[in-house]
């Protein structure tokens, strides 16, 4: 048998105890290590990433919606107002939900007018359409800009705490009396980076989706107003 001497045993329970334990990191346990402080604004940039994702995806598919025009649209209206079908005209905008359609619409309601009355009425028309595909794609905006800020104002506090925990230490510096602090600084920041990131990413598409559904918007306009102004 291998006998082991105590004083041997005694320096291998020593090495065993002396080992650093691994820790794993977890983004909750993150967040509850930051303190109150930290948590609120945690939680606020999580309620701004839901109102952005929220905002994003309802535009989305509001401004996809509108920028399905038949391809066959443009070349109904024209026979029918060539061939004096005024009435069919109107119907087939009123039935086409599109804000494409409702220009033509109002243009068309407007036929016998002086041209320049009638461009008026679709600008008009255009700038309510307008409005409603930017609806609340201005708030994307503001999280992307506020969010930072926000997760910025987490730093700060974490940084008075730590600093706060320093203080009434006496001014030794213990990592685990930071900790809290710096759990709080570096969360917060990450966190509002991340809802920035999003938000900024969400408005910029949809400023251009919005783009092409204005550009298509203002192209069958000019095209309705040609038809108009052609010799009969």
């Amino acid at each position: 048998m291998i006998s082991i001497a105590p004083q041997q045993a005694s320096d291998a329970i020593e090495q065993l105890t002396d080992q650093p334990i691994e820790k794993t990191l977890s983004i909750f346990q993150l967040i509850k290590d930051g303190g109150l402080g930290g948590q609120i604004i945690i939680a606020v940039l999580f309620v701004l990433l839901a109102v952005a994702l929220y905002i994003y995806f309802e535009r989305f598919f509001a401004i996809k919606a509108a920028s399905k025009v038949n391809k066959n649209f443009m070349n109904q209206i024209k026979d029918y107002v060539t061939n004096g079908k005024i009435e069919a005209a109107k119907d087939l905008c009123t039935n086409t939900n599109s804000p494409t359609a409702r220009l033509i619409g109002k243009g068309i309601s407007r036929i016998g007018k002086p041209l320049e009355d009638i461009n008026t009425a679709i600008e008009n028309a255009g700038k309510l359409e307008v409005y409603q595909l930017e609806k609340n794609v201005s708030v994307l905006a503001t999280i992307a800009g506020a969010a930072p800020m926000i997760g910025f104002l987490g730093t700060v506090i974490g940084m008075i705490v730590a600093i706060h925990e320093i203080a009434n230490s006496g001014g030794q510096i213990d990592i685990k009396l930071l900790s809290g602090g710096l759990y709080t600084a570096m969360t917060t920041t990450v966190a509002g980076l991340i809802v920035g990131i999003i938000a900024y990413i969400s408005y910029n598409h949809l400023v251009v989706r919005t783009d092409k559904v204005i550009y298509q918007m203002e192209a069958k306009s000019v095209e309705f107003l040609d038809l108009l102004n052609e010799p009969a």
